[in-house]
């Protein structure tokens, strides 16, 4: 076990462990840490606490001070320099006449370096922009390409819900989301209804997939033959209710008109499984537009995993321990060479 606190370094963003100390740090509390981008000013969300090892990227860094009433005065100035930051940074993407949209900046505490987040459709050649923003600022600049996903997380809105979006207020990562999950909660297939304010899927039909692949598993699907315990007599399935468990079937009787009765899955017996059918018909238009959302969701993922690697090889080339000094540094050394042998005496 080891000891770590949580901090967080912008609203709902991921939390970090670090290394408390001799500090008794509580929730809500602000430090002094440093972290690969440099010295930052974050928001203690986990006290002091007992983890496992395996669950820590080692080494863990330990908390610098706790913030003071002048790092408060700091961070508030940093964030009115990164305002005017963002408007001198737009004002040269102009200038340069380059196809990117400025999302957000950000300084670190130091000012050691500031950030400036941009989405853009492909790669851009921003060079010459960070040449500019160098002058300016004299400090390190870094220029970071993200996702739709990551910038609705970053700015903002409202969801179809009326509620605050789930990225923007509490959702730390982003959890993988497809079209089976909206097929397996019975929802609408149309690509409007089941996309959030990103145009990506909406990360909400993740929460509750785990529970409806508890209930479908018992549930017979739209078409399947059964058969009531009570009677004996066989019906169609033609709709289901997940959360009651109850099946809607019609029961066609040779000597009358068919009949349609609702009972507990308890009180039915699955005779022949009809999976070829689907639970709702869709048009080609949105049936394209649903691989297009599903295609995207595979892509950005791929891209996710890409970094994350890319950051562990980075981690784990700066943690690698230096080799030794050669001890002949900067001396030449020959290779012995053999002898020639000598010519034997004639007799």
């Amino acid at each position: 076990m080891i000891k770590v606190v949580g901090v967080r370094f912008r609203k709902a963003g991921k939390i970090y462990y670090f290394d408390p100390a001799s500090f008794d740090i509580k929730p809500g509390q602000c430090v002094i840490v440093e972290t690969v981008r440099g010295i930052e000013y974050g928001h203690v969300v986990l006290g002091n606490r007992e983890i496992e090892e395996n669950d820590v990227i080692q080494p863990l860094k330990k908390v610098i001070r706790m913030a003071t009433t002048e790092d408060d005065q700091t961070e508030a100035e940093n964030k009115k320099k990164e305002r005017e930051a963002y408007e001198i940074c737009n004002k040269k993407i102009r200038k340069h006449n380059l196809d990117m949209k400025l999302i957000d900046c950000e300084y670190t505490f130091d000012n050691n370096k500031l950030l400036f987040y941009f989405t853009a459709d492909g790669r851009i050649d921003f060079r010459e922009l960070v040449k500019d923003l160098a002058a300016v600022f004299k400090t390190r600049i870094e220029l970071r390409q993200i996702g739709v996903r990551d910038e609705t997380k970053m700015i903002g809105s409202i969801g179809i819900c009326g509620l605050a979006l789930c990225c923007h207020s509490f959702l730390t990562d982003f959890h993988p989301v497809s079209i089976k999950m909206a097929k397996e909660q019975n929802l609408s297939l149309n690509p409007t209804k089941i996309s959030g304010v990103c145009g990506r899927l909406m990360c909400c039909l993740k929460y509750e997939e785990e529970t409806y692949e508890y209930l479908n598993k018992n549930l017979p699907n739209y078409g399947d033959i059964v058969k009531v315990k009570e009677t004996g007599l066989m019906g169609e399935v033609i709709n289901t209710n997940i959360i009651r468990q109850l099946v809607k079937i019609v029961i066609r009787k040779p000597d009358g008109d068919p009949e349609i009765v609702q009972l507990k899955i308890e009180d039915l017996i699955i005779q022949k499984p009809n999976r070829k059918k689907g639970q709702a018909q869709i048009t080609k238009e949105e049936e394209d537009e649903l691989r297009r959302l599903e295609a995207l969701e595979r892509e950005e993922k791929k891209k996710e995993q890409d970094n994350q690697e890319g950051q562990k090889q980075k981690h784990e080339q700066k943690h690698r321990p230096k080799r030794g000094k050669p001890q002949n540094k900067g001396k030449r050394v020959n290779n012995p060479q053999k002898k020639p042998q000598e010519d034997k005496k004639k007799s």
